[in-house]
């Protein structure tokens, strides 16, 4: 007997089996669609309904890898039902039509010609709860002028009726009011202290019977200040730059005004245009949103803090009050450290020094600057003879000290007898247009012996009040 291999190669989901497109289910019932789909790799399932994607809200609704399970089919339920099956190389579709059926189409549709009314006896279902998680909640505590609702959703065939009873004795027409219009729940509305007692709902049909009793209890009002229930608020810790929030459920005979309070540090006062005095300590009032009010009578606010920064953190309190007195409750947040801090200049060490190429490069600057000024001045030996004089002036204002014979250039270099003195600027022109002009020399430079320096310096005084200063520098190349 020789071994077969076989081998699957990847590729698009395949539908493995035949399809029954159209499907029914009575009321009441669990039913399943299949999806048998089968490719490599294995595929990812989704479920639609009439276009709408099918996911874990759908409290009825379960999606498992053979298929989707609807539990306590309702008549809502009927409509179109999509199975999409989708791997990395294509998707498959396998589409369905639910129909719901309930219990007097049916009855006619399995009524055949020659059937007996024994034999119809053998098709009755006994009724059932089919919204049973709704159902959970026996005992029912609400305050004077509030609402409750009473639910016993049943299903069965032939179709059940239902009767209402309060303590063992039946409701009236006048007192099940919308209950006549849905059919499976009562409506109770402004409660007052004689609502309260045992509601029973019995459902019946001639298969059977079954009932459920809810417990009312409708809290007389009481003038009194508001009560803090719960725990709320509780103490928080959030991340820098997060989000979080504290919330406050107060019990109140009349709709409470809700505030959020935190605490003034000491020291921080002025940072806050009022504040108010809460025991020991100051506070400061939060905006406050909305007060919701709940089914069991209590009122609900939050309050939200977003972006946190450290100066969020703190006590905050949660104040109920009304026109008998108030209640609070403090929590506190802690905001964590920021975990990207502002980088500052680290300091410089002791015993460190700048680096080697700064302690060279300053003298070395310095250094040349002085020596091409005294280029500047060996060079105008070409010009001048010695004892030439320069002025440099100092001031917004020209000198009037000046002497006609002393302002004029100095001659051609051959005159080397020339001694006087030049204002600086012209000095600078000249030196500039001779560097300009030995710029392609490429002789060695002159060593000159010394060079002798004598400066002092002249100060004018003007009737204006005014005062002027310049000086002169002798040189001797």
């Amino acid at each position: 007997m020789k071994d077969v291999l076989v081998v699957c190669f990847p590729g698009p989901p395949r539908v493995s089996e035949k399809i029954l497109h159209r499907q029914m289910v009575r009321i009441g019932r669990t039913m399943k669609l299949p999806c048998p789909v089968e490719s490599d790799p294995p595929p990812l399932i989704m479920w639609t309904k009439d276009g709408r994607n099918i996911h874990s809200g759908w409290t009825r609704f379960r999606v498992l890898r053979q298929g989707l399970k609807i539990k306590d089919v309702e008549a809502d339920d009927a409509g179109t039902f999509i199975c999409k099956a989708t791997n990395g190389f294509g998707s498959v579709n396998i589409n369905y039509t639910l129909i719901v059926i309930s219990e007097s189409r049916l009855a006619l549709w399995l009524r055949p010609a020659g059937y007996t009314s024994d034999m119809e006896n053998l098709r009755t279902l006994r009724p059932r709860f089919t919204q049973p998680a709704k159902m959970r909640k026996r005992v029912i505590a609400r305050p004077v002028g509030s609402s409750v609702r009473l639910k016993c959703a049943a299903s069965g065939y032939p179709r059940p009726d239902i009767t209402w009873l309060k303590d063992s004795r039946p409701l009236s027409s006048q007192e099940v009011g919308e209950g006549r219009k849905k059919k499976w729940t009562l409506s109770l509305k402004n409660l007052t202290p004689e609502h309260s007692g045992k509601y029973t709902c019995r459902v019946s049909n001639r298969a059977g019977e079954i009932n459920a009793t809810y417990k009312v209890e409708v809290i007389q009002r009481t003038n009194s200040k508001p009560i803090l229930t719960g725990t709320h608020p509780l103490n928080t810790t959030v991340d820098y730059g997060g989000t979080t929030s504290f919330q406050c459920k107060v019990r109140s005979d009349v709709k409470p005004v809700i505030q959020w309070l935190k605490r003034v540090e000491p020291g921080d006062e002025n940072k806050y245009n009022s504040t108010i005095e809460v025991g020991d300590h100051r506070f400061v009032v939060l905006p406050t949103g909305e007060v919701w009010s709940r089914p069991d009578g209590s009122y609900l606010n939050k309050l939200l803090i977003t972006r946190a920064k450290e100066e969020d953190a703190g006590m905050y309190i949660c104040l109920g009050a009304n026109t008998m007195g108030y209640s609070f409750r403090s929590a506190f947040l802690t905001v964590l450290p920021d975990p990207k801090p502002p980088t500052l200049p680290l300091p410089v060490p002791p015993g460190h020094h700048l680096p080697w190429p700064v302690i060279i490069g300053i003298p070395a600057g310095v250094v040349f600057i002085f020596g091409t000024i005294l280029l500047w001045l060996c060079q105008s030996k070409k010009h001048c003879s010695a004892g030439s004089a320069v002025t440099v002036q100092s001031g917004s204002a020209p000198s009037s000290h000046r002497q006609p014979g002393r302002d004029r250039p100095c001659p051609a270099p051959a005159d080397k007898d020339c001694a006087g003195s030049v204002n600086y600027d012209e000095y600078l022109a000249q030196q500039q247009q001779l560097l300009l002009a030995q710029g392609g020399s490429s002789l060695a430079p002159k060593a000159y012996p010394k060079i002798y320096t004598d400066i002092h310096t002249h100060t004018h005084s003007h009737v204006d009040g005014k005062v002027h200063q310049h000086q002169h520098i002798h040189y001797q190349c």
